[in-house]
């Protein structure tokens, strides 16, 4: 017999394992179907999981090269040839939609992989200290959001220069800020609880008091926030890339495209409803899906 060998679970203990694991897995589906009990946001979870696929099978769901050019096609409307009809230089405009999602779901993901961290920790390490750290965080966060997004965005790209990598650097700068008051807000209401003195008596340190308290319970007022947030990351990237300081050409990015196309917009009204609409669609999803996040979140609505 090995002595070192642990002794077996009683069965006790293995059915109490087991009875946990059960409701935890009953407690996610019971979030799932409050989650899809709102069809608006079942369909912004469709049109998201949507994107991810055409981003993910870009290669395979285009029909023509994004980039191919080919003048003898130029500005040719809908058909079934061209789904969504060509623009001035005859690239097919469905695939280049197709393939600009890849484009906007970059943006996307970095930004609020940047984003969420970096606000969330700034929110609570102000929240939670108050006094001359709370009053130097606030006035930094003050200084960016009394600027619109886009026009800082701008300014930000301005100093970088244009490209895809700086711009999403320039909406990270922008989109921060309102993270980091939401959470500020949320550690100031729960810095006083009851659990949270109890577990300072008992001698934790601020850095444990953080990781392990604050922040777990801040983490779903955050979550909502950067879903909402998405499609003004959408926009914001959108806007750079109509003022030319985005994506550069000839890559099929949304708001580059709308730019490309205003210039024959009054005639091909195509090159401009395309990826317009793929803005539009997309922004609406996240919003949908942010609403309802936000009904599935928030302990008020227990």
């Amino acid at each position: 017999m090995n002595p070192t060998a642990s002794p077996p679970a009683s069965p006790k203990a293995a059915a109490a394992a087991s009875a946990a694991t059960q409701e935890v897995r009953s407690e996610r589906r019971r979030a799932l179907r409050r989650l899809l009990r709102n069809p608006l946001t079942r369909f912004g979870m469709a049109v998201i999981f949507a994107l991810l696929a055409v981003a993910l099978f870009a290669p395979w769901l285009a029909t023509h090269d994004p980039l191919a050019q080919d003048l003898n096609r130029a500005l040719q409307a809908p058909s079934a040839q061209h789904w969504f009809g060509t623009d001035e230089y005859g690239r097919d405009l469905y695939s280049r939609v197709i393939h600009g999602a890849r484009i906007t779901l970059y943006i996307v993901m970095l930004v609020t992989v940047i984003v969420g961290p970096i606000g969330l920790a700034v929110g609570v390490v102000s929240g939670y200290f108050g006094g001359w750290v709370d009053g130097a965080i606030m006035r930094v966060t003050d200084i960016f959001l009394s600027f619109p997004s886009l026009v800082l965005a701008l300014a930000f790209v301005a100093a970088l220069g244009p490209g895809l990598d700086h711009a999403v650097m320039a909406i990270a700068l922008t989109a921060w800020p309102p993270i980091a008051r939401l959470a500020r807000a949320e550690t100031l209401t729960l810095r006083r609880a009851d659990f949270i003195v109890a577990v300072q008596l008992q001698g934790a340190s601020a850095l444990r008091v953080l990781g392990r308290h604050l922040v777990p319970l801040c983490l779903p007022s955050v979550i909502v926030r950067l879903t909402m947030n998405m499609a003004s990351i959408i926009l914001t990237a959108a806007g750079l890339g109509f003022l030319g300081l985005g994506a550069q050409a000839p890559a099929p990015e949304w708001g580059a495209m709308i730019s490309e196309g205003r210039r024959t917009m009054m005639e091909a009204w195509w090159t401009v409803a395309a990826p317009g609409g793929a803005i539009l669609l997309v922004s609406l999803a996240f919003n949908l899906l942010g609403d309802g996040l936000y009904d599935l979140l928030d302990p008020r609505g227990e």
